[in-house]
């Protein structure tokens, strides 16, 4: 396995506090926990978190396949994937304070619940390109392994998912409003993350450029 210790901790780390952050997919698992039940939240994390393998997957990959055709280019996608991340976490820096209000949905299936933190996982395609950047500073992607893939899912849902639980069952049968000091400080921390990230792939970019 190429993870290391220090890997794994920064993983979990990072996606711990990237899930914590307020957004569409938080927005529907407390939504749904709270106007249908505790289970319908847990089913829709499910659906989120199956969304993100999904990315990783098609990122681990590609980046896989690209790290095979030539250093010099996976070097380029490392420096745009950390300019990608420092764009977000500008944006997130600025973003204004968020309060969700609960909506009322009828009764439905769960498998309604699944769907929808799935679409709403795989709706948000500038999910690719975050995971495209954000990989590469955990792991070697050149020799990424079976045992690397299946040790990052469950990371992802641990962590991730997780978090999504932990947000269906605050919201369970009440109507969840998030500080809006609080999600500033979120915001920020999370921006914060994304900016160490950046810094990472920075630096290894920085490491090959000058061994060269």
């Amino acid at each position: 396995m190429n993870l290391t210790i220090l890997g794994v901790l920064g993983l979990c780390g990072a996606l711990i506090l990237l899930a914590s952050l307020p957004s569409l997919s938080v927005f529907t698992v407390v939504t749904r926990s709270a106007t249908l039940g505790f289970w319908h939240g847990a089913v829709t994390s499910l659906g989120v978190v199956t969304g993100d393998i999904i990315f990783i997957l098609i990122a681990i990959y590609g980046l896989a396949f690209l790290a095979q055709e030539g250093e010099i280019f996976f070097a380029v996608v490392k420096g745009a994937g950390a300019i990608y991340l420092i764009y977000l976490a500008i944006k997130l820096w600025r973003l204004k304070p968020t309060i969700y209000h609960q909506k009322k949905v009828s009764k439905e299936h769960l498998w309604a619940s699944f769907f929808a933190g799935l679409s709403i996982t795989l709706a948000d395609q500038k999910a690719i390109l975050f995971y495209l950047g954000f990989l590469p500073a955990f792991i070697n992607l050149q020799t990424v392994s079976i045992v690397d893939i299946l040790m990052i899912i469950l990371i992802v849902i641990v962590t991730v998912g997780g978090v999504k639980i932990v947000y269906a069952w605050l919201a369970r049968g009440i109507t969840f409003l998030i500080n809006p000091r609080f999600s500033v400080l979120i915001n920020r921390v999370g921006a914060g993350v994304m900016g160490a990230v950046a810094g990472v792939l920075w630096w290894d970019l920085w490491q090959y450029l000058t061994s060269k």
